[in-house]
């Protein structure tokens, strides 16, 4: 077959990292389709030109569409942006051979509404795979009722590339049914965590450690330093341990990411004064080393968030770490439950989050049972190894 897959969010292309949709297109390729990756020349992390992508590292054409570029993520430059390139991905799509499949990512939504219609216009099969909920996810930022209609256009658009759908792809059960909720088709609906390569936290382990003071165990956070995490509530929590007068091993919270907050999240770790260290952004490879030299991790997201199975709980799993988690999504929580990988704390509840922290300090056992059914969590829902193919064989069923 002919695939072209629509990623308006891809990393560097250079070859080393892989995400979703490169590696989805490399597996495609070795089942011996041709696959066309059609990108943005815009990097949204970034927020500046993409470099130029190592195409000679890849066994499937990669097509770059101008995108104008935005400098803030909740802003109307970036909606225009989106625009301008999902018009630019259509018109590239009108000038080429007709693939047999178009595989697109959610968002952006004018590429994905566009997309189909071209999939409608020619008699090609349509597949969505969304990564997260628009306009939900920006609607949760703006709490103005007036305001939040102004994405009742977007939400329409959005509907029609979900009706269009003949395969929904999502990355959590409650994306794949809000699509399967507007879509009249009977599409089959598939869930495939995002999740990472199993090979790479192998490969890594032991490579780079946090260094410890004494016997101190480590509670570490991996990702983005933004209003959405909740870093406070974790830096309460360690003030109450440390002031347990009863409590007498010793925690290190080990923050690894950046964001716009990070100033604010450090300064109140000193005011609280525990025992907290940023280490800042680094290398994937790294990063997954780095947390896997710790005894155990923490998911804290803000109430009220649209999300669902995000990245970096595909990476704690992977980590063989027990996790504390306040995040609300039901599909997580019941990921914890029904594998007893970690501890479901009240969202924002200090109190909570604190006792979790101390059970796994002093319970050395259920720690190192709890890091078990992580691994096991891995293995069979965020190893791409193993989940990817559902994907691959669901299109090639169509």
């Amino acid at each position: 077959m002919y695939i072209i897959i629509i990623a308006n969010f891809t990393l560097s292309l250079d070859g080393e990292r892989e995400g979703r949709f490169s590696y989805l297109s490399d597996a495609f390729a070795q089942r011996g389709h041709k696959v066309e990756l059609v990108v943005t020349d815009f990097s949204h992390g970034l927020k500046s030109p993409r470099p130029d992508p190592s195409y000679d590292k890849y066994p499937f054409i990669i097509t770059l569409c101008h995108e104008p570029g935005y400098k803030k993520n909740i802003s109307i430059k970036r909606l225009y942006s989106h625009w301008v390139w999902g018009k630019n991905v259509y018109k590239y799509l009108k000038s080429i051979e007709k693939p047999d499949a178009i595989y697109c990512a959610v968002p952006s939504i004018t590429a994905a509404k566009l997309a189909a219609k071209y999939c409608q216009q020619n008699k090609v099969k349509f597949v969505t795979d969304v990564q997260d909920l628009w306009p939900e996810a920006f609607c949760m930022s703006i709490h103005n009722k007036l305001l939040q209609k102004l994405f009742l256009p977007m939400e329409r658009s959005v509907n029609r590339a979900y009706a269009a759908s003949d395969l929904a792809v999502a990355v959590s059960d409650t994306y794949v049914n809000r699509t399967l909720s507007v879509n009249k088709k009977g599409a089959k609906g598939v869930t495939v965590f995002l999740g990472n390569d199993g090979a790479l936290f192998e490969s890594e382990k032991g490579k780079h450690n946090v260094e410890r003071n004494g016997d101190e165990l480590l509670l570490c956070y991996i990702g983005g330093l933004k209003d959405s995490y909740d870093i406070p509530c974790v830096i309460d929590a360690m003030a109450l341990v440390e002031a347990d007068k009863q409590f007498n091993q010793k925690v290190r919270f080990v923050v690894i990411g950046d964001g716009p907050f990070r100033p604010r999240f450090e300064q109140y770790a000193k005011e609280k004064k525990i025992n907290c260290v940023f280490l800042g952004s680094k290398p994937y490879a790294e990063m997954a080393s780095l947390l896997c030299s710790c005894d155990m991790c923490v998911n804290p997201i803000v109430k009220d968030s649209a999300a669902s199975i995000i990245n970096k709980v595909g990476d704690y799993a992977l980590s063989g770490l027990p996790v504390i988690n306040t995040q609300e999504s039901p599909e997580y929580r019941a990921l914890i439950e029904q594998y007893q990988c970690g501890i479901n704390c009240g969202c924002g509840n200090a109190e909570q989050v604190a006792l979790a922290i101390k059970k796994l300090a002093t319970e050395k056992e259920l720690r190192k049972q709890m890091g078990e059914n992580s691994h096991r969590l891995a293995t069979e829902k965020f190893d791409r190894r193993n989940t990817y193919y559902t994907i691959i064989e669901a299109l090639e069923n169509l």
